[in-house]
C-alpha cells in the first residue's frame, strides 16, 4: 500500500509507471517534461503521444515507457494556478485520481509522481502538496498500491510557513539534550495553561484486575487487542498506518514480532492512540518517546493536536528530515 516520500530524480525511479505532468498537446516540453522525453527516448515517446490526440486538465492517458526503468508513463495536464477561485483544486486532485485509476487498469503495483503543477503552472507549492496528499491518500484506502511522492530537492518541498514554524517552535520548547536526559520525558499535567494548546484526552481508567491482565501483554496481542476495542477492521488500522499488508500479517500472527519503531509509531497513529497509549504501545515493542529526538517529538506534536492523518504527519516528519512513518 504505502505512499513513500522520496527525493529523487523521477526519471531513474524504478516503479511500474511514472507520471508526467503534461500539457494539452503532449508535445515534450521544457523542465521535466522534457527530461521524461529524453531519458524514454524522444521520438519514441512523441510518436506515442501523438497518437493520443492531446489530454485535457483534470484528465490523464497512458503510453509504453521505452527507455525508462518503468513498464507505462502516465500523461496528465494539471491545472493553471489563477488565484485559487475557479477550480484548481479540484482539477489537481482529479490528475492524482485520473492518474491512479489508469495504474490500478493496468495492473501497476507501483507509481511515481512529481508534484503536479507546481511548475511553470505555478501552483503554490504547500497548496499543491496538500491536494496531492488528500487525493492520495484518499486513494489508496480503497487500493492496494504503491506510491512514491517524488521530489528533486528539499526546497521543491515545503511546508506551511506556519506549521513548519509551530513545530519548531515545540521542538526548541521542548528538546532536552540526552546527555542530561536520565529519563524519558512527560508532558506536563495543565499542557494547555502552559500555552502548548489542547492537552490530549486521557485514556480511560482502568480497573487494577484489566491492568495486572494486561501487563504481559506483547506488542502483536495489544494491537489485536486496541483495534478490538476501537471498533476497527484490520484492513482500516494497516491502511491507515501507511503499512502494507504482508508487514501486518507478521505483525498479527506472530506473537513476539518486534516491529520497528516508525511502524509501532503508526500503528498507534492509525489507532488514533492518546500520548499515554501511545508510550504504552512503543513501550511493548521496546521503545519509549524521548525529547532529546526531533521524531518523537513532531510525533508527540501531532497527537496533541489530534492530527492523525499520517500523511500529514509524514510531510513534517520529510521536512525535519527525520524518518517517516509506517513506509
Amino acid at each position: 500500500m504505502p505512499l513513500k516520500i522520496i527525493r529523487n530524480d523521477l526519471t531513474k525511479v524504478k516503479a511500474d509507471a511514472i507520471v508526467n505532468a503534461a500539457n494539452a498537446k503532449l508535445t515534450p516540453g521544457g523542465g521535466l517534461c522534457g527530461a521524461i522525453f529524453a531519458a524514454a527516448g524522444r521520438e519514441a515517446l512523441a510518436a506515442d503521444c501523438r497518437s493520443l490526440g492531446g489530454c485535457r486538465p483534470g484528465q490523464a492517458v497512458i503510453t509504453g515507457a521505452h527507455a525508462l526503468p518503468a513498464k507505462y508513463v502516465i500523461h496528465t495536464v494539471g491545472p493553471t494556478w489563477r488565484g485559487g477561485g475557479h477550480g484548481e483544486a479540484a482539477a489537481l486532485a482529479a490528475c492524482y485520481t485520473a492518474s491512479l485509476g489508469l495504474a490500478v487498469k493496468h495492473g501497476c503495483r507501483s507509481v511515481a509522481f512529481p508534484l503536479i503543477a507546481s511548475g511553470v503552472r505555478g501552483y503554490p507549492k504547500p497548496a499543491a502538496l496538500n491536494v496531492a496528499i488528500s487525493a492520495i491518500g484518499e486513494f489508496l484506502m480503497k487500493q492496494e498500491l504503491t506510491v512514491f511522492l517524488v521530489v528533486y530537492d528539499k526546497e521543491a518541498y515545503v511546508l506551511s510557513e506556519k506549521l513548519f514554524a509551530d513545530i519548531q517552535n515545540y521542538i526548541d520548547q521542548h528538546y532536552v539534550d540526552e546527555r542530561f536526559e536520565e529519563r524519558p520525558c512527560l508532558f506536563p499535567a495543565d499542557s494547555e495553561a502552559a500555552g502548548e494548546g489542547p492537552a490530549a484526552a486521557p485514556a480511560s481508567p482502568r480497573h487494577l484486575k484489566d491492568i495486572l491482565r494486561q501487563m504481559d501483554e506483547s506488542f502483536s496481542q495489544r494491537l489485536v487487542r486496541l483495534i478490538a476495542e476501537r471498533g476497527r477492521t484490520q484492513v482500516e488500522t494497516y491502511k491507515r498506518a501507511n503499512i502494507d499488508r504482508k508487514l501486518f500479517s507478521k505483525i498479527r500472527k506472530d506473537v513476539n514480532y518486534a516491529p520497528a519503531k516508525a511502524t509501532a509509531a503508526a500503528l498507534a497513529i492509525a489507532l488514533e492512540l492518546n500520548l499515554d497509549e501511545t508510550k504504552d504501545l512503543l513501550g511493548r515493542a521496546g521503545f519509549t518517546l524521548s525529547h532529546s529526538r526531533k521524531f518523537d517529538l513532531i510525533l508527540e506534536f501531532f497527537i496533541r493536536k489530534g492530527n492523525y492523518n499520517i500523511f500529514e504527519i509524514n510531510e513534517a516528519l520529510f521536512d525535519f528530515d527525520q524518518p517517516l512513518l509506517g513506509a
